[in-house]
């Protein structure tokens, strides 16, 4: 089916998220226990979006694509043999062509390894069976912006959101598909509502911090930047971003700090070398001002206090949302323009 009939024949459906375990051979009708990474990730690869290793496991070598089971199957793609799985999946579907789960990690394997087009069929062929699947909603929607369509990308996830309005995960990715295609004060919105639902979803926060810096927003993106690092202080990004909107408002010295603790979590992190030492010459006889990034996370976390009681999310009606219901990555993040696995350049 052509990707663009794809898109135009589940408009009407809805719902996002992610991924799916299995048990044996036989159809998966409960959600799965399985689930990838916790969130957009660091440079670095994680247990996610590891590389696919060459050791197969004893079920896996005796599995052919004719004869693979779905345990087969999962268990390769936990393990992070994503081509492996993805040809373990396709046989798996062959034979069960009524099971959502089966295309939908079907979808999922050919994500991780780099198959586009094969990921959006498995996707929406999980969709043809059950038009209010979610996760495929969701992880279509992520290809669709890795594969550089964002208006397909935000009527899927806007699928999602009409059947569960209270998904940060769902807001995040919406966050990223207004700011792909330029409309900047909706990607802002999204993100405040989606850190109004989870005040810890700290790649929201780098995120929005990250659009305030490209805007010329320094200031305020130090609230929400210096909550993401007292959060999660080993995200190099993070704390590249931080430094940057640290630089840019005249704190040199907790900028330099800002940019050692970012290669301190990844000695590898060109970005941050680049700005260390030039933030250094800056340093040098600068009256650097004084700032206090504990204070200015509790002001982020007060103005969060304030997106919940307002219309921002009041208008969103009650649903029931887990974090474990859905699959983060990276691709939560813009990584085209750096608001990701890069920082914003200098």
């Amino acid at each position: 089916m052509p990707r663009n009939a794809a898109g135009l024949s589940l408009f009407a459906a809805a719902v996002l998220a992610p991924f799916a375990a299995g048990c044996g051979g036989k159809e998966r009708t409960t959600t799965p226990t399985t689930t990838i990474s916790s969130g957009a990730v660091a440079p670095t690869a994680t247990s996610s979006s590891q590389p696919e290793s060459s050791t197969v496991g004893s079920a896996a070598r005796a599995a052919t694509p004719a004869n693979a089971s779905y345990t087969d199957a999962e268990t390769a793609f936990r393990h992070g043999r994503y081509t492996e799985a993805r040809d373990l999946f396709t046989g798996y579907s062959e034979h069960n062509p009524d099971n959502v789960w089966g295309f939908y990690m079907l979808g999922l394997s050919a994500w991780k390894s780099g198959d586009h087009d094969r990921a959006l069929q498995a996707f929406d062929q999980a969709l043809r069976l059950d038009p209010s699947h979610r996760k495929s909603l969701l992880n279509s929607a992520r290809v669709l912006l890795e594969t550089a369509e964002p208006k397909e990308a935000l009527e899927r996830v806007k699928q999602a959101l009409a059947i569960e309005p209270l998904s940060n995960d769902g807001l995040r990715l919406l966050g990223r598909a207004h700011y792909e295609l330029g409309e900047i004060p909706e990607a802002i919105d999204a993100y405040q509502r989606a850190i109004a639902i989870d005040d810890k979803d700290t790649w929201a926060m780098n995120n929005l911090g990250f659009i305030y810096i490209q805007q010329g927003r320094s200031e305020e993106a130090l609230p929400p930047l210096a909550r993401a690092v007292e959060i999660r202080g080993n995200v190099p990004v993070f704390q590249n971003n931080l430094g940057t909107a640290l630089e840019r408002t005249g704190h040199f010295a907790a900028a330099r700090q800002a940019y050692e603790a970012a290669l301190q979590a990844d000695s590898t992190y060109t970005k941050a070398s680049v700005a260390l030492e030039r933030v250094k010459a800056r340093e040098q006889g600068a009256d650097s001002a004084a700032v206090d990034l504990a204070a200015l996370s509790s002001e982020f976390q007060s103005e969060v206090e304030g997106w919940r009681s307002s219309s921002a999310v009041s208008d969103s009606t009650t649903s029931d949302s887990t974090a474990s219901d859905s699959v983060r990555t990276q691709a939560d993040s813009v990584q085209s323009s750096g608001m990701a696995r890069d920082s914003v350049s200098q």
